[in-house]
Formats: structure tokens, C-alpha cells, sequence
């Protein structure tokens, strides 16, 4: 009898996963909104049950007998997740430790307590805005979404409310944050854990929009950084992850680095990075079949993960800002692994959805293209 998977989402991220999964011989059931579920008709079951119903994903994972649950490369999905797990004894984080890891709020608290190196931040509460211990620009942004989504840099006083509305209206709880805002190159560091024992897969270097909404136009693997650096980017992305509580499973952290080298984590996700940076871009540059690793530690398997290959790898994404790029997708390029135009109309970014395309490539050397 086939062992069976519980999948928390069916939107193209989950794609990947679905797939990999039957490939592995398991029984797929996959629970997301029906809207967009366009991994629907590839799972072998499918329920049209909002990820955040947590105690009616339990109903039916307890009448179905899942062996396993997961998601990959959203945020929304991780609660439900690890409250089902908890409920059906299976591999997991906890539950304390979801809220914590998809909540900025709470999750800049326990990098504060772990004395991980954070921007420093306030809550932004109704009746009081206080930042007389700010400096601009800052940044604002809601306390539970991911993706850009209501992120704003913001350069004085009489842009900072607009900011707090935007935000606001974004997040699912209505909290926002308030933090100093760090200048430097952004990161992310993909790692895999088993029983609290994290390994580093992989750090990607990004390439973003800027102010104000720093949705990302690109990212490659491995990064650019100096040795040195790097290190320095790892023992921290070890520390956060302790401090979250984070023991199994995929992870996505990332970080800032000043020009004079200072590191700072600005989030850290207990899954797999989107974006296909996980997805791809992982076993692209490593040779290690990243979402195979995140199914078999949800299935409770566990091989510690061997890079097999060093190659470059990297995702451009189309928009307004990047529209130089078109030729590149007009064409076949000797380097690239996949590639799509979503959307003709290139709109110009405020969160990631915004993005009309994206190509994928494999190289022996970091490929630059404007």
C-alpha cells in the first residue's frame, strides 16, 4: 500500500513538490483554495480547504491516515502544518515554533533574546507611533506576509503613515513593524534540518528592486561573498535557526551585509525558499535533490545531504524593471533550464505577484544578463 503525503498548498510553487513527491511513489492529497489550485488535477486527491483551516485539514488528514505533511516555499501554510503534525504525531517543527517563524513580529523578540544580530524594531500599535529612537529611512512592513507584500522604505515623517496603512492593509492580523533600515547587499542561506542538526545547502545571492518595495529581480548561487563572510553569514543563519526553534525540515534565511561587513538577519522562513530557489536553483548549483530531502524528512527519513556538483545557477525575473530582459526570452540561450512569459504586460513591481516571467539557467560561471 502506498504511503501517503498530505501537501498544504496547490498554487505553481507547490507544483514542484506534487510532482516529486508522486515520482517518489507517494499518494498525494493536497488541500489549498480552490482559486488558483493549479496543482489541483497532478495530486491524486485534492480538497478545496483554505490552508489556514487548520482543524479541518486535521479532519480529513485523521480520516485519510497521512504519513506525512509539508509545503514548500510559503509562509501561510506553515501553522497548519505543524498543528496537524502535532495533533498526529508526525515529523514536524512545533507548533509554538510556526507561529514564531511566520510572525516577524515575534520572530524579531526571539532573535532579540538569542542576541542574534537584528535591525532593531518596534510595533507599530494603533493610538501611538514612537520612533523617537529611529532614525531615517526606515522600514516598514506587515508582521505576516512574505513576498514584498506591504513592504515600504520610508525617507520622513509624512511618508511613514501612508507606509503603516499599506502595511496594515496587508497583513492578515493587522500588525505592523517599524525597523531601522540596514544598507547593504541582501542574501539568503537554504538549509535542511533533522532533529535540530541544521546543513547548509546553499547561499544565493539577490538582486531586488530597491526602495520602497524591494521585490527581487534575480537570484543566483553560489554567492559572490568573500570566504570570510560567508562564515560569518552561516554561524549566524545557525544561531537564528536555534532561536526559532526550527529542528526539521527546509529553511530560507536572509540576511544584509553592510559595506564594512556586518551581518544582519532581516527573516528567517522554517521552509523552503520561493522564487524556485529551492525548487531549482538548489539542485542546480549542489547536485542535492533539496525537495526530495524536504519529503523524505515529512515521511521521517533522513540522509544527510551530499553536494555532488558545484555549478552556478540563478532565476531572472520579468518586469517593467527588468524588460531589457525580453530578448533573452525571445531566444534560445545555451545556458538556460527553463524560462516562461506569464503575462505580457510588464507592470512595474510592488510585491512579487507583479512579475510577468522568469528564466532559469545552469552555468560553469555566473551568468550576467541586462
Amino acid at each position: 500500500m502506498k504511503k501517503k503525503i498530505a501537501i498544504i498548498g496547490a498554487s505553481y510553487l507547490q507544483v514542484p513538490l506534487i510532482l516529486k513527491a508522486k515520482e517518489m511513489g507517494l499518494e498525494t492529497h493536497c488541500f489549498a483554495w480552490e482559486d488558483g489550485a493549479v496543482g489541483k488535477d497532478l495530486a491524486d486527491f485534492f480538497y478545496p480547504i483554505s490552508i489556514l483551516e487548520k482543524d479541518l485539514i486535521l479532519e480529513k488528514c485523521e480520516e485519510i491516515g497521512i504519513d506525512g505533511i509539508t509545503t514548500i516555499a510559503t509562509d501561510l501554510a506553515v501553522p497548519s502544518i505543524c498543528y496537524v503534525a502535532e495533533k498526529l504525531q508526525l515529523i514536524s517543527n512545533s507548533y509554538a515554533a510556526a507561529i514564531i517563524s511566520t510572525n516577524k513580529l515575534e520572530m524579531r523578540k526571539a532573535f532579540s533574546e538569542a542576541k542574534c544580530s537584528s535591525p532593531k524594531f518596534i510595533e507599530v500599535l494603533w493610538n501611538e507611533i514612537n520612533i523617537e529612537d529611529f532614525s531615517f529611512p526606515l522600514i516598514v512592513k506587515p508582521a505576516d506576509r512574505s513576498g514584498s507584500r506591504g513592504v515600504s522604505k520610508v525617507d520622513s515623517k509624512e511618508e511613514l503613515v501612508k507606509a503603516i496603512e499599506y502595511a496594515r492593509n496587508e497583513s492578515l492580523s493587522n500588525t505592523v513593524l517599524i525597523e531601522e533600515y540596514i544598507d547593504g547587499v541582501e542574501v539568503s542561506v537554504e538549509s535542511i534540518s533533522w532533529q535540530g542538526c541544521h546543513t547548509i545547502l546553499a547561499v544565493t545571492d539577490k538582486v531586488t528592486t530597491g526602495a520602497p518595495h524591494f521585490v527581487e529581480l534575480e537570484h543566483h548561487q553560489p554567492s559572490s561573498l568573500p570566504s570570510a563572510i560567508l562564515e560569518t553569514v552561516k554561524a549566524e543563519t545557525l544561531r537564528c535557526l536555534d532561536a526559532l526553534n526550527v529542528k526539521y525540515g527546509a529553511s530560507h534565511s536572509e540576511f544584509k551585509v553592510t559595506a564594512d561587513g556586518k551581518v544582519f538577519v532581516i527573516e528567517v522562513g522554517a521552509r523552503m525558499g520561493g522564487d524556485f530557489i529551492g525548487s531549482n536553483l538548489v539542485e542546480l548549483s549542489t547536485g542535492y535533490d533539496f525537495v526530495s530531502g524536504v519529503i523524505n524528512i515529512a515521511m521521517n527519513k533522513y540522509e544527510r545531504p551530499i553536494i555532488l556538483n558545484e555549478k552556478y545557477s540563478g532565476v531572472y525575473f520579468l518586469s517593467k524593471e527588468s524588460k531589457t530582459l525580453l530578448s533573452y526570452f525571445e531566444r534560445y540561450n545555451d545556458f538556460e533550464v527553463q524560462k516562461e512569459i506569464q503575462n505580457s504586460e510588464l507592470k512595474s513591481l510592488t510585491n512579487s505577484n507583479d512579475r510577468s516571467g522568469y528564466l532559469i539557467y545552469q552555468a560553469d560561471e555566473k551568468v550576467l544578463i541586462c
